[in-house]
């Protein structure tokens, strides 16, 4: 439940590989639903805009997770999760954090200097900033999901093969290891899809199970979507699927 919006995102951001031609573009829209258990805990979304950036056209995307009926009462959550990023590389160039988790709130704002392989992060909860040095290959946790689908080699992976990403969260850089295991069909509300299953290797402990207690399950199309995701939690599990989706560059492919 606390890790609502942050679980998506790191889960789908590892599963897809950059492809020549862009997987995704502005107006694409994602609605998953929560499930904790038989509980329906929430929702997350992921939508791609326009936005301006120095005088340069760049994708914005805004990703929500926030719990809804009972859940809410019992642990509320509304996280916002925001990347700037070009068109054409798929660097960032500006990430916004804001959380509320049960109480634990962070607000923060990243700026990326790609020139110099830092970034400016300003904490406006502890009224800081600091200057961080990172990779050149760093993306933040929103813009990796997107330039990954764009990833040559997602399709070539075979059973027991990995993709590696940095990844820049909580003011330093991450290194998220995935592994592919094979293709599956998957009954959906959209009918029958094809999928390719990934398991990427997180920490365990407070919140996670074992290392390899995710399982991601992406669309095995051009579009790379991510359609369902379950964990295992230190206590009980969480699934989300994909409930409603527009903007799809190509068309969902699914048999009814």
């Amino acid at each position: 439940m606390k890790k609502l919006i942050l679980t998506i995102l790191s889960l789908t951001i590892l599963s897809f590989a950059p492809q020549k031609e862009d997987a995704f573009d502005t107006g694409e829209y994602f609605k998953f639903r929560i499930h904790y258990g038989i509980v329906n805990a929430g929702y997350a979304t992921l939508e791609v805009k326009d936005a301006t950036i120095n005088n340069k056209k760049v994708y914005h995307s805004v990703g929500k997770g926030y719990t809804t009926g009972m859940s809410k009462f019992f642990f509320k959550v509304e996280d916002l999760y925001e990347s700037y990023f070009d068109k054409e590389t798929g660097k960032p160039y500006r990430y916004v954090r804001k959380i509320d988790e049960g109480g634990y709130t962070k607000n923060q704002e990243g700026f990326f200097n790609q020139n110099e392989n830092r970034v400016l992060v300003k904490d406006y909860k502890r009224k800081s900033e600091k200057t961080i040095v990172v990779t050149e290959s760093v993306q933040d946790i929103v813009s990796a999901f997107y330039y990954l689908r764009n990833h040559p080699n997602i399709d070539k992976l075979k059973s027991g093969e990995s993709i590696t990403i940095d990844m820049f969260f909580d003011d330093e850089i991450t290194k998220f290891k995935l592994k592919y295991i094979g293709r599956q069909d998957i009954t959906t509300k959209f009918g029958t899809v094809s999928t390719m299953v990934f398991k990427p290797s997180v920490q365990t402990g407070r919140v996670f199970k074992e290392k390899e207690s995710l399982t991601l399950w992406i669309t095995d199309d051009v579009n790379k979507v991510p359609i369902r995701i379950k964990a295992d939690l230190a206590v009980g599990s969480l699934k989300a699927d994909l409930d409603e989706y527009k903007g799809l560059k190509s068309p969902l492919k699914a048999k009814k």
